[in-house]
């Protein structure tokens, strides 16, 4: 099946004379797009001539780029829970649940969310490689984009290197943290792990973390869940976007996530680490316009702070 999306440009007075190839990249396209639509038929028109991207273009004219991708369904579609926030022709926003892999794995291969948007692109007669932008860890919640073309996925993964795509993220620490707190600790693999992160200040990469407490909920005898020295919930943004960064970081200052088995794997008061990804904002790849979403924190945090969280 083929993936096609059209997308057109008025010519002003501004780009006459400059080359097709000049205004595809002043308009983002990463090289390896302006390639294939050399490759596709029709793949550039101008006032409907199909062009080549050393062409001049005239002002008045109207440039048509067909993004055309054939898509071999190499990930199987299954039927499993989808929460979509936001769709439109370039992009898909979901809230992700916990317990679900982003991408198939040998040990995952038909319960990720690639699987489930596979699912939901074909219910609805659609069909488009899978690229989600900012990926979470499977036992994370929360919001994270798909790019349902190739120009959708090289400008927001250009804005995921700039870090021009803010998110935020909501987090339940063991013990009370300060109001507010700045992590500035480099991150590296753990020697012998694959998994495991851990902070290395001699060959870790630059990791920044910020934190805000919004409450804390102390110990409580009636509640053999709560540890001895409570629990804060957090709100957390990221300067970069390291591996493990929140769980690393937090266990580095010694309030590790509850529930998190790798960096905390004492605590079994959640079956996951208590972490979700709760908003999301960045510029839509194609208009231009700002977006911004929200994903309500998860039963199974919103259980130790139902009496708090308003």
């Amino acid at each position: 099946m083929i993936m096609e999306r059209i997308l057109t440009y008025p010519i002003g007075p501004a780009h006459a004379g400059k080359t097709i190839y000049q205004f595809l990249k002043e308009k983002q396209y990463a090289r390896s797009v302006i390639i294939q639509l050399k490759k596709t038929e029709n793949g550039i028109l101008a006032n409907g001539r199909w062009v080549h991207v050393n062409d001049r273009l005239q002002a008045g004219e109207t440039l048509c780029v067909r993004l055309a991708e054939n898509t071999p369904q190499n990930i199987q579609p299954a039927c499993l829970p989808l929460s979509v926030v936001y769709e439109d022709d370039d992009l898909l926003v979901v809230n992700k649940p916990a317990g679900m892999p982003v991408h198939p794995s040998i040990a995952h291969s038909y319960d990720t969310l690639a699987n489930a948007v596979c699912y939901y692109a074909q219910a609805k007669g659609e069909q488009y490689p899978y690229r989600c932008i900012n990926r979470l860890d499977r036992d994370t919640s929360g919001l994270t984009v798909i790019a349902k073309h190739a120009y959708s996925s090289c400008i927001l993964y250009r804005q995921m290197r700039l870090r021009q795509i803010r998110r935020t993220y909501y987090a339940i620490a063991q013990g009370k943290t300060h109001s507010y707190g700045t992590i500035d600790a480099p991150i590296a693999r753990k020697e012998a792990s694959v998994i495991e992160r851990t902070v290395d200040f001699a060959c870790g990469e630059h990791a920044v973390t910020h934190y805000e407490t919004l409450s804390y909920l102390p110990a409580s005898p009636q509640d053999i869940r709560l540890p001895p020295a409570g629990l804060s919930f957090l709100k957390l943004t990221l300067e970069t976007g390291r591996t493990h960064q929140i769980r690393v970081h937090m266990r580095q200052i010694g309030h590790p996530l509850i529930g998190d088995f790798l960096y905390n794997p004492n605590d079994s008061s959640m079956s996951r680490q208590a972490l979700h990804a709760g908003t999301l904002e960045f510029t839509h790849p194609v208009n231009g316009q700002p977006l911004r979403f929200t994903a309500q924190l998860p039963e199974d945090m919103l259980q130790f702070f139902h009496m708090v969280i308003s």
